[in-house]
């Protein structure tokens, strides 16, 4: 019981992740500058590098110079860069159903990668998330037409962050999870600069709230989310940890709704439960616990 409740609250703690970057679409909207995605991106994962680097002291060394300008790239600079380029061209209905395919596509990389196999109900725990969120997409209107540039930079978008989040669990890393992460923001926003620089010019002011609401995605969206999800990834199925990361439009969801003034109604509280039983069903010790409960029930004697 000791061992399921350890990797509950990882479970738990893992999920922070997914949540908090279901905030980043309305963070965005309100706050941060319009027509400058790859600007975001840069100030969003750069400063929180350079920031933990200095405060950790700690450089890559031997095999893990590669490892980390890799993990970066793969992580941070192709998949942010790839997500935005599809967020121009894509409603976002499309671009969300597509993102919910990365269970599937962790699960098949963890498969090829690392020999990683996954149990039946975790595959249909995905599923059931899928749909959860297929649903939650239609009824928030999701519906546009189809760029075919912009499906294949989400595509893209998901293999990269896909094989990425397999190299973590298959590295295991020298230290704590927090040096490797600020290798890989570090590495990630350097990769990204010149990228924005040529595509979208020189940065614009900044006003107090977006100064505030890029702190906020650096340091929350960036140093917490990574550093849960990637230690997640270190200690649990890739494929387990990949359907938490279907509460990302859950919490987008209710954030739009709250902030935004979105539309609400049953169809979405039905959906979101469908996405949550999927994110439950995928985990073993929730499972363990469900099951030792019913059997603790069971073997209860009579009164």
């Amino acid at each position: 019981m000791e061992d399921n409740s350890a990797t509950l609250r990882t479970v738990l703690l893992t999920a922070v992740a997914p949540a908090v970057w279901g905030s980043t679409y309305a963070v965005t909207q309100l706050f941060l500058p319009p027509d400058r995605p790859l600007l975001a991106a840069v100030l969003r994962i750069l400063p929180a590098g350079l920031l933990m680097l200095l405060w950790l002291r700690r450089l890559p060394s031997g095999p893990w110079w590669g490892r980390a300008t890799l993990l970066g790239t793969l992580n941070h600079a192709v998949f942010f860069g790839l997500l935005y380029v599809a967020a121009y061209r894509l409603p976002s209905g499309l671009g969300a159903t597509l993102t919910a395919l990365s269970p599937l596509v962790v699960m098949g990389v963890a498969r090829l990668a690392i020999g990683e196999r996954q149990p039946p109900v975790t595959l249909v725990a995905a599923v059931t998330g899928i749909v959860g969120v297929v649903v939650l997409v239609r009824l928030g209107g999701g519906d546009g037409v189809v760029d075919p540039v912009g499906v294949a930079a989400m595509v893209g978008a998901v293999v990269s962050s896909s094989v990425g989040f397999v190299l973590v669990k298959r590295w295991t890393p020298p230290g704590s999870v927090l040096v490797t992460t600020s290798w890989q923001l570090v590495a990630g926003g350097l990769l990204l600069v010149p990228v924005a620089l040529v595509v979208e010019g020189g940065p614009p002011a900044l006003d107090v709230p977006a100064v505030l609401a890029l702190v906020y995605l650096g340091l929350a969206g960036s140093v917490v989310g990574y550093v849960v999800w990637f230690r997640g990834l270190t200690r649990m199925d890739a494929g387990a940890v990949a359907v938490v990361g279907l509460l990302n439009p859950v919490v987008g969801t209710v954030l739009g709704v709250v902030l935004l003034g979105e539309a609400f109604g049953l169809g979405h509280l039905g959906a979101m439960v469908l996405v949550l039983g999927g994110v439950l069903l995928a985990q073993a010790p929730v499972r363990a616990r469900l099951v030792g409960g019913r059997r603790r029930k069971a073997a209860a004697p009579a009164t």
